[in-house]
């Protein structure tokens, strides 16, 4: 839902982001034709906006993007499983075994056409 308050939006922010890390987005757009200022988080299930004209809430906004900025930074990827290490083989030099790819030659650069005049 829309919230009215800036310090209500901020606790129901930071709460939804608490309960979904993984999936939590947040953007801000700012609708200079119309002058306004549009929060928005999202975890796909739940969607928050707070809405301002009003530039009073600048020093607001700004806290509460160093506050979700930090919960996320702060935030620790799931470990990485190692892959298995994969097993090569090779044969005697100058032969391909069958199912190995072949070489190719070349892998330069193209050349750029030049502008038509």
């Amino acid at each position: 839902g829309v919230h009215q308050l800036v310090a209500t939006y901020q606790e129901a922010a930071e709460n939804l982001y608490a309960g979904s890390p993984r999936k939590t987005r947040y953007s801000v757009k700012w609708k200079s034709s119309e002058g306004k200022l549009v929060l928005k988080i999202t975890d796909d299930v739940t969607c928050l906006k707070f809405k301002t004209h009003s530039s009073i809430y600048l020093g607001r906004f700004e806290a509460l993007n160093r506050s979700l900025i930090q919960k996320m930074v702060n935030s620790r990827p799931p470990p990485v499983v190692a892959p298995a290490p994969s097993v090569t083989l090779s044969g005697p030099a100058g032969s391909n075994l069958p199912g190995t790819p072949t070489p190719v030659a070349g892998g330069g650069v193209k050349k750029k056409k030049g502008k038509k005049k």
